[in-house]
C-alpha cells in the first residue's frame, strides 16, 4: 500500500517544480539563504499539490486508464490503492501545500490555488477540448514561476514570462505529439487526440519552439543590459538554449517524448546542455 501511494503521488513529476527556483535564480537571490530557503518551501508546496491533483486526476478517470495499455498499471486503476483511501490522501496533499503557500505568502498561496483550479478544471473539463487542453496545461508551468517569483518578491521580466509561456507550450505540444504517433489507431483515452493531427501539432510545435527562443533572445539581451556588464554571458546563453531546443525536437521525431520527465531523466546530452546554460546563465547573473 504504501508503495502505491508512493508511485500514485509520481514523484518523478516533481522535476517540473524546479521552475520555482527560476526566477529567484535569474534575479540573482539564491546565494541569500532567506531568499533560497523560502523558494525550497515554495517547491515543497508545488509538490505536495501536483501529486494531490494526481491523485484527483486518477480518481476521475480511473475506468478509461484501466483501459489504456499503461496506465492500467497506476495504483488506484490497478486496484492497489482503493478509490476511497485516494480521496483521502489526495485531499490532505492539497491541503497541506495550499496552507503552507499561505503560511509562506499569501500571494503564493494564491498562485498555488489558481494552479489547483486550473488543474482541477483540467481534469474535469478542459483535457476534453483541443487547444484549450494545451493551454491549460502550459499555464500550470507559468503558475510554477509566477510561485517563485511572488514567494522570494523579485521581478518578473516580460521576456521571462513569455519564454517561459512558449516553453510550456512547446513542451506540452510535444507530448500530445508524440502521444498521437505512439497510440495511432489504438484506443485512447484521451479524447483530444481524436481532434488532433501530426500536421497540425508539428505547426504548434514550430510555433511555439520558434518563440520560446525569440523571447529568450530578448530575456539574454535585456539581462546584459539591464546588468551593464562587459561580460557576453547572457548572449552566450543562448547557445546551449538552442541546442538543447533542437535536441528535444528531434527526440519528438524519433517517437519519444510522451513522458517528458523520463526524457530529460534519461538524455544525457540534454542534461548536459541543460547544466551548461545553468553555469553560463548563472555566471551572468552572479558574476558578470
Amino acid at each position: 500500500m504504501i508503495k502505491g501511494l508512493l508511485r500514485e503521488a509520481r514523484p518523478k513529476q516533481w522535476a517540473k517544480n524546479v521552475l520555482v527556483f527560476a526566477a529567484p535564480g535569474a534575479g540573482g537571490v539564491l546565494n541569500d539563504w532567506h531568499f533560497l530557503w523560502r523558494s525550497l518551501a515554495a517547491f515543497v508546496a508545488f509538490c505536495l499539490v501536483s501529486s494531490g491533483t494526481y491523485y484527483w486526476n486518477d480518481i476521475h478517470d480511473v475506468e478509461a486508464d484501466r483501459n489504456h495499455p499503461k496506465k492500467s498499471k497506476r495504483p488506484i486503476a490497478a486496484g492497489i490503492v482503493s478509490v476511497g483511501v485516494a480521496k483521502v490522501v489526495g485531499t490532505a496533499l492539497l491541503g497541506g501545500g495550499i496552507g503552507l503557500g499561505f503560511a509562506l505568502s499569501w500571494k503564493l498561496g494564491l498562485v498555488i490555488v489558481g494552479y489547483v483550479t486550473i488543474t482541477t478544471l483540467y481534469s474535469t473539463v478542459l483535457k476534453h477540448v483541443a487547444v484549450i487542453d494545451l493551454v491549460a496545461v502550459a499555464s500550470g508551468f507559468v503558475l510554477r514561476a509566477i510561485a517563485g517569483a511572488v514567494v522570494d518578491d523579485v521581478r518578473m521580466s516580460t521576456w521571462f514570462l513569455l519564454t517561459t509561456s512558449f516553453g510550456s507550450l512547446f513542451i506540452v505540444t510535444g507530448k500530445r505529439y508524440a502521444e498521437l504517433r505512439e497510440m495511432g489507431d489504438q484506443v485512447n483515452t484521451r479524447s483530444t487526440l481524436e481532434d488532433y493531427t501530426t500536421g497540425f501539432l508539428r505547426i504548434v510545435l514550430s510555433v511555439s519552439v520558434g518563440a520560446t527562443l525569440v523571447t529568450y533572445c530578448m530575456w539574454a539581451f535585456e539581462g546584459r543590459e539591464v546588468s551593464g556588464s562587459s561580460w557576453p554571458f547572457y548572449e552566450l546563453s543562448i547557445l546551449p538554449m538552442l541546442t538543447a531546443l533542437l535536441r528535444y525536437v528531434l527526440i519528438l521525431e524519433q517517437g519519444h517524448g510522451a513522458a517528458p520527465e523520463e526524457i530529460f531523466l534519461s538524455d544525457r546530452w540534454l542534461q548536459a546542455l541543460g547544466l551548461a546554460w545553468i553555469v553560463v546563465f548563472g555566471l551572468g547573473v552572479y558574476v558578470g
